[in-house]
């Protein structure tokens, strides 16, 4: 399926269908006249096979509890082995109604107040959340920024590890909001680090599924598997890939069974969540026919992106924009065209547009944005002429 039959199928307007990232405008900043490019999902329908599936489920009439069903796990890893190369075993897998809530889970349930857990920022501002609402202690571990060209400071991740007591690192794979997709080299660095200094591995995998530009992607448990390091845990679900955040539905991976009987236990008084009956059906269908449509969605974002670098490389050359390997979120530095004047009121007074701004992700990128991909070029397109126009006035 190529790009155009892809978005004359599958484009949909979602403005007054009580889309957050539509109609929260001015709930969530303040004006409801502005083009929305800011959270994490698309503006695109799932793959009509998926619908189908939904639809017959739902014309059963009972959604009462449900268990896993049976094929739900070969489904599950006959993606993993065709899209990441990943061996997940059945009885690894743990559910959960979504990533931020298995964060939360997960950190009750291993650490302590006060303990130690360490990110790599700029970062999904969930993880920041997650950690001071439960009154740990929060340790950064900055990347290296050289030119938008990020890497991780090893170094620094070691003296923080020797120095600070870190029972917790919070792995952002592939990375939020950069876009970088970690190479297996840099992920047997971090797994090596928290195996020599113990501490717990927890990766968050829910972009695992979006990478571009012939990007490979590596799992944490991949490489954990090679070395033999056994205190990992890895989170991932569909929402993002296929548009599936309203359904309440995501993974956890934890191998190592004492781990795993551990947070059992926790989850047994704390958490009691049931499996979402509709969440599971999309997720198994997807993972069972829609390769197809997965791709035609990936092309769509090389090509949002690309219009995007191309676009701002002919009228504003001074504005950089970082290479995306993965997820479908660009990160932009605009300091060079604010000529002064606070990110917000240049995105929001003159750009007329919705975006997470980079100070979310971290204090020190204020001057940076994040925009979202997953929609069509018209609105790409919409945006850009906004923000060229609002930059050159």
């Amino acid at each position: 399926m190529d790009t155009k039959t892809f978005i004359d199928k599958y484009a949909i307007t979602r403005k007054g269908t009580d889309s957050l990232k539509w109609d929260a405008l001015k709930e969530r900043f303040g004006s409801e006249e502005l083009l929305p490019l800011w959270v994490a999902d698309a503006d695109f329908s799932t793959d009509q096979v998926v619908k189908d599936a939904l639809v017959k489920r739902v014309d059963e009439g009972a959604y009462g509890y449900s268990i896993r069903s049976a094929d739900y796990v070969a489904s599950y890893q006959g993606w993993q082995d065709r899209h990441e190369g990943t061996q997940v075993k059945a009885e690894w897998l743990i559910f959960s109604t979504g990533v931020v809530q298995s964060l939360y889970d997960l950190i009750a349930c291993f650490t302590n107040e006060a303990d130690g857990i360490m990110i790599q920022t700029p970062v999904y501002y969930p993880f920041f959340n997650s950690i001071k609402d439960q009154k740990r202690r929060l340790v950064e571990a900055p990347l290296l920024n050289d030119d938008e060209d990020y890497m991780m400071d090893l170094v620094k991740m070691e003296e923080l590890f020797k120095a600070q007591n870190i029972q917790l690192f919070i792995l952002c794979s592939p990375h939020n909001p950069i876009g970088r997709v970690w190479t297996k080299d840099e992920l047997q660095a971090i797994v090596r680090l928290c195996q020599t200094y113990n501490v717990r591995l927890l990766s968050d995998e829910i972009h695992s599924d979006l990478v571009v530009h012939n990007h490979t992607f590596v799992s944490a448990l991949t490489v954990a598997k090679e070395v033999g390091f056994r205190d990992l845990i890895v989170c991932n679900s569909p929402s993002k890939t296929f548009n599936f955040a309203g359904l309440l539905h995501s993974h956890i991976w934890i191998p190592d069974e004492v781990v795993r009987t551990q947070f059992q236990k926790w989850a047994k008084q704390h958490r009691q969540t049931e499996i979402s009956v509709l969440g599971q059906v999309a997720a198994k269908t997807a993972y069972q026919s829609s390769d197809e449509w997965h791709q035609a969605f990936l092309q769509v974002i090389e090509e949002n992106y690309l219009l995007i670098k191309s676009t701002l490389q002919e009228a504003l050359p001074e504005v950089t924009v970082s290479p995306l390997q993965g997820t479908y979120l660009s990160w932009l530095n605009i300091e060079s065209v604010l000529a002064g004047e606070l990110v917000k009121e240049f995105i929001q007074e003159k750009a007329k547009l919705a975006i997470d701004y980079g100070e979310w992700f971290s204090p020190a990128y204020k001057h940076y944005i994040r925009i979202n991909l997953a929609t069509t070029p018209d609105i790409i397109k919409q945006a850009l002429k906004q923000f060229i126009l609002a930059a050159k006035q």
